[in-house]
């Protein structure tokens, strides 16, 4: 089963994760747009990234799981706007390309690696004590939301196990 772990924004990442490996990790998309170039996501890209990744697969051996986002105190109008923008856009285009979708909420995922309350930094820790083979790949502070989309896939990857092995 390939698992693809998204955490949406313009600073997110999406992970690619099958039997329990990191296939791959890239950082979400993005174009500019308008006289003031802001960043976007690149719908088009992203749209041919999972493409490449899942073109020999059945879409029952896929599951995409996206960080259910939500509105956040302190966070500007604009903003917010944006991010909701980015997140439908990729619902959109798991639902054109028929792949099925499992929201998680942050705090669930988070509770699993021990990550409540913890720095930003920390799921790039986490992730790199879980899969140090990919650790040269999360050695940016800004990697951490690449870590967010590997742990995200993992969390998932673990609970979907645990599921199966509950139905047995």
């Amino acid at each position: 089963m390939l698992i693809i772990g998204i955490d949406p924004g313009i600073s997110g990442s999406i992970c690619f994760f099958q039997d329990g490996k990191i296939i791959e990790v890239v950082e979400m998309p993005t174009m500019t747009e308008g006289k003031k170039n802001k960043k976007q996501v690149n719908g088009s890209q992203i749209f041919n990234e999972i493409s490449k990744k899942i073109n020999n697969l059945e879409k029952e051996e896929i599951k995409v799981v996206i960080e259910q986002v939500s509105a956040m105190p302190g966070q500007g109008v604009t903003s917010m706007f944006n991010f909701g923008q980015s997140f439908g856009i990729l619902k959109g285009i798991c639902s054109a390309m028929q792949l099925p979708m499992y929201f998680v909420r942050p705090a669930k995922w988070k509770k699993y690696f021990n990550l409540i309350n913890s720095e930003k930094d920390a799921s790039r820790t986490r992730a790199i004590e879980i899969f140090p083979y990919f650790s040269n790949q999360l050695s940016r502070k800004k990697d951490s939301n690449k870590a967010d989309a590997i742990l995200i896939a993992s969390f998932y990857y673990e609970t979907y196990k645990s599921e199966e092995l509950l139905k047995i």
